[in-house]
């Protein structure tokens, strides 16, 4: 079974959409606009930064969860330059992106290591490797996926439990499209391959790493060769 939180942004809609068409027990979350065009059983509105939330939606759908692969993609982005920041928009953008990721492979780890079974893929971005004004909060949430991937990665790789991310450079899609012009110009200039990213290499790496056995407290790239 595969979960995609975050199945109402752009990215996240196309990983959901994907896996949904090739199996139609994949399970979609969404905190504010629910995505149209799809089963309403398979969606669910969930606030994954509060953990009570998680424990409950995993409650529901406990009979159907057999070799789950989560796929994490919820995210919200604060731009601020550090010193102009809101201290609760700061924190809410950790609150969802690092401590929501966590809370629901918290919610979902007990299943996973009863059935020894698991994968589970973060989407981490190339802004916490590279920095970029008024990103701190962002880069923050983002660069904290890394760790707790590694950490958690130990503790269960006797389980068959395989953690990993993937850092997502400027696609062409989500929050680049945000971005204003004539910044995008400049960001798509100082990429090795001269374009952003399709959708399509996420979906691709998604699949090496669902069917990996041997792959897990890693980061894949994908950004045209921005270092």
């Amino acid at each position: 079974m595969i979960i995609v939180t975050g199945a109402s942004g752009e990215i996240g809609r196309k990983i959901f959409e994907h896996h949904y068409l090739k199996d139609p027990s994949t399970i979609g979350t969404y905190h504010t606009k629910k995505p149209d065009r799809f089963d309403d059983k398979n969606l669910f509105k969930l606030d994954i930064s509060d953990y009570n939330s998680v424990e409950s939606f995993i409650s529901d759908i406990r009979s159907e969860l057999k070799n789950i692969c989560l796929i994490n993609g919820a995210a919200i982005t604060y731009d601020a330059f550090a010193h102009k920041s809101d201290p609760y928009e700061w924190a809410k953008t950790i609150d969802i992106n690092l401590k929501g990721s966590f809370n629901i492979i918290r919610g979902l780890l007990p299943v996973m290591r009863q059935q020894q079974y698991g994968r589970i893929i973060n989407l981490s971005s190339v802004v916490a490797q590279k920095g970029f004004f008024g990103t701190s909060a962002y880069a923050a949430s983002k660069s904290g996926l890394w760790g707790m991937t590694k950490s958690i990665a130990i503790e269960n790789a006797e389980k068959n439990i395989l953690i990993n991310s993937i850092n997502l450079g400027y696609m062409d899609a989500g929050m680049t499209h945000r971005i204003p012009s004539e910044i995008r110009d400049k960001i798509r200039e100082s990429i090795p391959l001269k374009k952003f990213g399709p959708i399509s290499d996420i979906l691709l790496a998604i699949e090496f790493l669902i069917n990996s056995s041997y792959v897990t407290g890693t980061n894949i790239d994908i950004n045209g060769g921005l270092f």
